[in-house]
């Protein structure tokens, strides 16, 4: 607040120090970023000022009554200053402190093109939130698991008490697959293990892909398809010579 107060009206906390306030980053060790939404010029000790007269009010918020700018303009600003691992170390923080989610930090991107920053984060963010309709994820997974040498697998199928997505009822294996968000929330991680637990429970071999690595990662998918199988088929002829020697 000193230093916002120390470089007159219309200063804000902005890049790493906004992200620092709100509490899904680190604040550079040798000074405290301000942003100014008027031309002027501004020299202070300790303090990068940056001429941001092109901030709109929905840029600017607070946070323990000091101005800051909100969590979406400070994570633009964040990706012109720092690298993808810090930004998606921030996203994650962010999504965990219920301050931003990934999904909507992506959507409201599309209000902001042009701007600086929006080419690193949606380079870090689709990979993430990227989704594919039902129809499309179907139509692109059904040949990779062809490639893979399994037979056309039964879709959006009741097993047990959960529906999912692609089954082979002969080998016991269950695919499923997901948008998966940065940190997806406590009750979602819990569903999720309890789908991994009875499926497991129950004889069967769960596995889950995104979305992401169904398009634009088929050749990863396929290979493990193709090993997971490999191992099934192996294991059940294992299991069924005794049965038969006997």
């Amino acid at each position: 607040m000193v230093a916002v107060l120390s470089c007159g009206e219309g200063a804000l906390l902005s890049h790493r120090s906004a992200s620092a306030l709100w509490g899904f980053g680190d604040e550079h060790p040798d000074y405290i970023d301000l942003s100014v939404h008027c031309h002027r010029s501004v020299k202070q000790a300790g303090v990068r000022v940056h001429d941001r007269a092109g901030l709109w009010n929905r840029d600017i918020g607070f946070r323990l009554g000091i101005p800051v700018t909100e969590p979406l303009r400070t994570f633009l600003d964040l990706a012109t200053v720092t690298g993808p691992k810090t930004v998606e170390r921030a996203i994650n923080e962010a999504d965990k402190l219920d301050v931003i989610d990934a999904d909507v930090l992506r959507r409201t991107l599309d209000d902001y093109p042009g701007q600086p920053g929006i080419r690193l984060l949606r380079r870090v963010l689709d990979k993430d939130t990227f989704r594919l309709s039902d129809d499309e994820l179907e139509r692109l997974f059904r040949p990779i698991a062809v490639s893979a040498g399994l037979p056309v697998p039964l879709t959006k199928q009741m097993v047990g008490e959960f529906e999912v997505d692609f089954f082979w009822p002969d080998l016991g294996l269950v695919v499923e697959t997901d948008g998966w968000r940065y940190h997806r929330t406590p009750s979602a991680q819990t569903r999720d293990a309890l789908r991994f637990q009875t499926h497991t429970a129950a004889g069967l071999t769960p596995l889950r892909f995104s979305h992401w690595q169904v398009k634009h990662e088929p050749q990863h998918v396929r290979r493990i398809l193709a090993k997971t199988a490999g191992n099934l088929r192996s294991r059940r002829l294992g299991l069924a010579e005794p049965v038969r020697a006997g």
